[in-house]
């Protein structure tokens, strides 16, 4: 006799999102366009932050409604605390309070040896990564912490840790989302806000189709998995992290790297 096991995850109709409504910053390509469509096909309302790629951030909204998913796009400077707290109130009045936020936001950076890095380039990074992870955390705690319940994951990377020649403004300013996300997580734990960091190795996204391929070959060959991860990868990473079969973990590094990061 065949007994159908009891795994939710093995239903069709049960998606690990329902109900939620989230906010993924800089989700108008890339991971975090990955990453809005996955949460939006898993049931949850997605509101899409973009910076300047309108038609970009439209084209998500098109394909997630495509599919039957709620969804919205709304511009703002995440480094700007009026704008973001414009745009937090707008999700809210659309889909009800914000319980998952995504820090995807990307600041720019300018790739240079310590030698040649000026410290405008350096503290617009440092400065400019950080303010954009207080200001959306800032706007969207207080009804987490209100209703007892909260996710936020931050979109760290893998050279926080395994820090690149050229990039110390990058390695450094993830180094400092690492370092915020286990500070939040220890303060709004009592609250019943979960805190994560997720941590990309190279990715194939528009940003690294400027690098060479045989930096990207060799980055293959580095790897345990002998491949480059693609958007979706890191997005189901975020997917784990958001869902509640995860609601144990907070204060967590997770390396999406496939392995050439091991702790």
């Amino acid at each position: 006799m065949f007994v159908k096991p009891d795994n939710k995850l093995a239903k069709p109709n049960n998606k690990l999102m329902a109900g939620r409504v989230v906010l993924v910053t800089g989700a108008s390509r890339g991971i975090g366009a990955a990453t809005a469509k996955l949460l939006a096909s898993q049931g949850a309302a997605v509101a899409i932050n973009y910076h300047s790629s309108s038609e970009a951030a439209a084209s998500v909204l098109k394909e997630i409604q495509a599919e039957g998913g709620k969804g919205l796009t709304i511009q703002a400077d995440v480094k700007d605390e009026a704008q973001v707290a414009a745009m937090v109130r707008q999700v809210s009045e659309t889909f009800g309070s914000i319980d998952t936020i995504v820090l995807n936001a990307s600041i720019k950076f300018v790739t240079a040896s310590f030698e040649a890095y000026q410290w405008s380039d350096f503290e617009a990074k440092l400065v400019g990564e950080i303010k954009a992870a207080f200001n959306c955390c800032k706007a969207v705690t207080p009804t987490m912490i209100e209703r007892g319940k909260g996710c936020i994951i931050a979109v760290s990377s893998a050279a926080s840790r395994l820090p690149k020649e050229g990039l110390i403004a990058h390695n450094t300013a993830k180094s400092g989302i690492d370092a915020f996300v286990k500070s939040l997580a220890l303060e709004l734990g009592p609250h019943g806000i979960r805190v994560n960091a997720v941590a990309p190795g190279l990715t194939q996204t528009d940003t690294a189709s400027t690098i060479p391929e045989a930096i990207k070959d060799t980055a293959r060959q580095m790897t345990p998995l002998r491949k480059l991860a693609k958007p979706d990868d890191i997005a189901k990473a975020i997917l784990l992290l958001a869902s509640s079969e995860a609601n144990f973990i907070t204060g967590a590094y997770l390396p999406v790297s496939g392995g050439i990061q091991m702790l």
